[in-house]
């Protein structure tokens, strides 16, 4: 099948200006090409996503990002009503609490010496080290707030993750979890026991304290906020179980309920030549920065004009997807889009009140 040809503007070269802003650089670099015209694209997206009022805007990001100085930038899009729904891994919204509690993560070599490491105690992320004893003192509060609840009682991560964080706000730490249960934004955490979480429960244990994470009552909390959106738009930094969390909600949310349609949303997408009707609500803005390839086939480098073939992202919408190190491009975007977004303030979705 033949794609139709159309040729594009002109490529414009930029000269440089001292006095420019971040922002401005960035429109200048939509014009350009490669990766920086892609990550110009991202921030145009972002802008245009914020400002939409219809948009529900769902925030999906991988690794181990906290341990890079990440992390008070996701406590910034939360605060200025960014994100409304947040699937980060257990590892982005634990190890933050190192450094919410006074610790610190401190810059080394991709080249250190390991053995001599691990004797005093420091483990390592790529270039960054972080200490053992500080990772078991974040371990050991998760599993101190662990035995303050029902143990007869089945959580969602997302009830878990907004009691411990107004559980830490009380103690006046402000990490990210406890950002979120301030706005009343929804964490769910889906391979939550895969990282210091899954920790921590096991130090409950030991002390005889039984805690119960229901990942199907997790996934059925999830999906049922479909009904209460008008349309979607997604952003991803990296891939892995949040993206696929994230991109299933417009594909499979209709199966919660028997008409196989969601309450309250218009014109679902549908299938030809599929005997059982399923209704599809494709991600009309979405947004990815990774430095994973398509080619391999994994999820977390899928390009989103694959996952137009999956009903998961809206062919007529505005898409981008830049291969960048997030460590690059987040401090980048966000600061670029905080020049943006200066007089206008997005109003917030508080979507944990649903539950």
């Amino acid at each position: 099948m033949s794609k139709k040809f159309n040729l594009g503007k002109k490529v414009s070269a930029i000269d440089v200006n001292a006095n420019r802003s971040l922002s401005e650089l960035l429109s200048l670099m939509e014009n350009t090409g490669f990766q920086g015209k892609s990550l110009a694209k991202v921030v145009t997206i972002l802008e245009n996503m914020s400002k939409d009022p219809d948009i529900t805007i769902l925030f999906g990001y991988a690794g181990s990002l906290s341990t890079t100085g990440q992390w008070k930038i996701i406590n910034w899009l939360l605060e200025n009503n960014l994100i409304d729904i947040l699937v980060p891994t257990g590892a982005n919204i634990s190890e933050d609490i190192v450094e919410a509690m006074g610790g610190a993560y401190i810059q080394s070599s991709q080249n250190s010496p390991d053995e001599e490491l691990f004797k005093k105690g420091y483990n390592r992320y790529y270039d960054v080290l972080g200490s053992e004893k500080e990772y078991l003192e974040m371990t050991e509060l998760i599993a101190e707030f662990i035995q303050t609840l029902d143990e007869k009682h089945n959580y969602s991560s997302r009830e878990f993750l907004y009691l411990f964080g107004l559980w830490l706000a009380e103690k006046e730490i402000y990490s990210i979890v406890s950002v979120a249960a301030k706005k009343n934004i929804p964490i769910f955490c889906p391979a939550f026991p895969d990282s210091p979480y899954g920790d921590a429960a096991l130090i409950a244990k030991s002390k005889g304290f039984s805690l119960t994470i229901d990942s199907i009552k997790d996934y059925t909390e999830y999906m049922s906020l479909a009904e209460h959106v008008k349309d979607t738009g997604v952003v991803y930094i990296g891939g892995g179980v949040p993206k696929d969390w994230i991109q299933l909600i417009s594909v499979t949310a209709d199966l919660l309920y028997e008409e196989r349609a969601i309450p309250n949303r218009e014109n679902p997408r549908t299938r030809e030549n599929i005997n059982q009707q399923e209704s599809y609500y494709p991600h009309r803005y979405a947004v990815q920065i990774t430095t994973d390839s398509p080619q391999w086939g994994g999820l977390s480098g899928c390009t989103f004009e694959e996952a137009v073939s999956w009903g998961k992202e809206d062919p007529q919408g505005q898409l981008v997807q830049c291969y960048c190190d997030a460590s690059i491009a987040l401090p980048i975007v966000s600061h670029a889009l905080a020049e943006r977004l200066k007089n206008f303030e997005r109003h917030p979705k508080e979507l944990n009140n649903l539950f």
